[in-house]
């Protein structure tokens, strides 16, 4: 395989493409939450569906493919976790999950009739918002190219192997299609515009 097919099946560049799906997810969450905070009405059921996206591509997913698989391997390469950018991530990550657990128990409140529910649902939207842009952001512009440094072909064919698996066991077959669809979808409704 020469370098540029090497450079382009790569799990770094998956992670980034995932990325991309988390972004157009977010910029939806976020329309949701404007409509919110105006008191227009929003179709529950795509919070809901939003919901499983966030849970199941990006943190099971997603985080699952960095937590189990990237991380340990770039420890291994003398990136520090302790004090270090893996930490970081690690506690960033662990904070986007209390995140979706108040925006859950938001939206379970707003379905009961809790109108003041709104409030927890776009305080933790705005709030999960911002850390995953920023995240993101660190992610491509700082820990991924280190990455990039550090991995033989070897050991990324191996991470892409293990990512593979990690989709299967913990996503399911077609899955990641499905939340592609749906997030396309969504964007209709909104109008927001993107890939």
């Amino acid at each position: 395989m020469n370098r540029i097919a090497e450079l382009k099946n790569s799990p770094i560049n998956e992670l980034k493409d995932e990325h991309q799906a988390v972004k157009v997810g977010l910029t939806i969450l976020s329309e949701i939450a404007s409509r919110l905070s105006r008191g227009q009405a929003v179709d529950l059921a795509h919070l809901d569906q939003l919901l499983e996206f966030l849970t199941t591509f990006v943190d099971k997913c997603h985080h699952g493919k960095e937590e189990d698989l990237l991380f340990p391997e770039l420890e291994k390469a003398g990136v520090l976790r302790e004090g270090g950018p893996i930490g970081v991530m690690l506690k960033e990550h662990d904070l986007g999950r209390s995140y979706i657990s108040g925006l859950r128990e938001g939206l379970t409140r707003l379905k009961a009739g809790d109108s003041k529910a709104a409030e927890v649902v776009i305080e933790n939207i705005e709030k999960y918002s911002d850390l995953l842009i920023q995240h993101i952001y660190k992610e491509d512009r700082v820990l991924y190219p280190m990455a990039e440094k550090y991995f033989s072909p070897g050991q990324n064919q191996a991470l892409l192997d293990g990512f593979a698996e990690i989709e299967e066991q913990r996503v399911g077959a077609g899955k990641h299609e499905e939340f592609h669809r749906m997030l396309h979808r969504l964007q209709e409704i909104y109008a927001i515009g993107g890939n």
